[in-house]
């Protein structure tokens, strides 16, 4: 198969979008809008990607330079598109066989209709091959001309005549190029044009005259080519990302009770069984095992959840692990590097940090546990919270096998409790407790007998 190389148009200002960083770093269903494309893209697994950049380009620099592989080049001035793929030409001197160019702010394209561009384009041998698409209202869209059914010229809206305009066949903006003669045609565009810029689409024009081959794909599906130019229409992509993740999802067993406010990430899994309430937010690279069920108002953040957990209404799960048969909330909080044991409970307002609960442990109510290992069978009472901030630094408590701590202690980290020890209610333990022993703190309790009427009188 002869080479592919990328490349990636991301120069443009985005003015419609009225915002401080650059357009192709806006998010639409978990991710920003140049990864989706880069994802697609992957699929062709390209010698060479070239992101071509103008506005911001130190804001993209910063944000993409840790792509293995990634180049950049600088398109300044912005001049249209076909200045903007010149500006790649250092990078692929040399280079053989096909550039295929993208739009870094169309997420919704496909893996296989990459494919399926490059596929016809090494198979005719053509010098371009023009990704198209009919839609039922083209306004705005560069218009594919075709004489005895092969395509004769892209004709941009604003220079096309009204016969034209009719024309519902429109430009993707999606192209695979033969490299052999395209940087020497792409120096032979004018800018004669109602915007003064050089159109790339002016290739098509130049390769017939030339009698090169330029063929078409059509695509089925219009919405791949959809572009984000606005709020609105970042809006819109992201709802049919949240769509297409939910039918896939409901199709491979998993029960989406309102798919309309289900938001869940392009990476999340979900086991077979489990059920997804209204308004659940499953985000980055959680997994989410069989027979689960979560419930509404919960959101899950790169997290493992086992089979047949239940995280009950208005959680937050973020980068833990709940094993299977927990129970979590409601209104619990697991904050990051926390582990969930099997068959455990963490109940309502307890908050987990870096904590381990073992096996069959509780944490029911009201409680903090920060820098904790619990083990097995542990119970922790109603308002218990690990002191482990001393002002300067973040200190570790151990709690045993099988202890009870009563409600309302306080455990100074560091401190150890034992296995089976009893930490009575109220306690402010500072030192460690022995295996098998009772720890208190408060004295013994008097009665002042009268001491109500005397202060109502007072």
């Amino acid at each position: 198969m002869p080479d592919i190389h990328l490349v990636i148009l991301a120069a443009g200002k985005g003015t419609r979008m009225k915002s401080a960083d650059p357009k192709v770093l806006h998010r639409a269903g978990g991710l920003r809008l140049i990864d989706h494309v880069l994802r697609a893209a992957a699929a062709l697994d390209a010698s060479t990607t070239v992101l071509v950049i103008g506005h911001m380009a130190d804001r993209l620099r910063e944000a993409l330079g840790d792509r293995p592989g990634l180049r950049f080049a600088l398109q300044e001035p912005q001049l249209g598109t076909g200045h903007a793929l010149l500006q790649a030409e250092p990078h692929l001197a040399g280079a053989r066989g096909s550039v295929v160019l993208l739009s870094g702010d169309v997420p919704l394209l496909r893996p296989d209709t990459l494919r399926a561009l490059v596929a016809t384009h090494e198979r005719t041998g053509a010098a371009a091959t023009v990704l198209t698409a009919r839609v039922p209202a083209p306004d705005g869209y560069g218009r594919i001309v075709r004489r005895d059914g092969r395509i004769a010229a892209i004709v941009e809206h604003k220079d096309a005549t009204p016969d034209e305009r009719a024309i519902d066949e429109i430009n993707s903006g999606i192209y695979a190029f033969a490299l052999e003669p395209l940087f020497d045609a792409l120096r032979s565009i004018g800018s004669a044009n109602a915007q003064g810029e050089y159109y790339l689409p002016d290739l098509v024009r130049i390769y017939r005259e030339r009698g090169l081959t330029v063929e078409t794909v059509r695509l089925e599906d219009a919405r791949e080519i959809l572009g984000v130019n606005s709020r609105r229409e970042l809006a819109d992509v992201a709802e049919i990302l949240k769509t297409t993740k939910n039918e896939t999802l409901m199709s491979e067993g998993v029960s989406i009770v309102d798919p309309a406010t289900a938001w869940i990430g392009p990476d999340v899994v979900v086991g077979r069984d489990t059920v997804i309430h209204p308004n659940v937010h499953l985000e980055g690279r959680t997994r989410i095992g069989e027979r689960c069920e979560v419930h509404a108002g919960v959101r899950i953040v790169d997290s493992t959840i086992e089979d047949g957990v239940v995280v009950n209404n208005f959680c937050v799960i973020r980068e833990s692990h709940i094993r299977s048969g927990a129970q979590v909330g409601p209104f619990a909080h697991i904050r990051p590097l926390s582990d969930v044991g099997e068959g455990a409970h963490v109940g309502n307002f307890t908050e987990l940090k870096k904590t381990t609960l073992g096996k069959g442990s509780k944490a029911s109510h009201l409680t903090y546990l920060g820098d904790a290992t619990i083990g097995e069978k542990v119970n922790i009472g109603a308002g218990t919270i690990t002191c482990n901030y001393d002002g300067t630094h973040k200190h570790q408590t151990v709690i045993e096998d099988g202890a009870f701590v009563g409600s309302d202690s306080q455990l100074i980290a560091p401190v150890t409790i034992r296995a089976n020890a009893y930490v009575g209610t109220g306690t402010t333990v500072r030192e460690d407790v022995p295996s098998g022993a009772l720890a208190v703190s408060a004295g013994k309790q008097r009665n002042i007998e009268g001491w109500v009427e005397k202060k109502r009188k007072n």
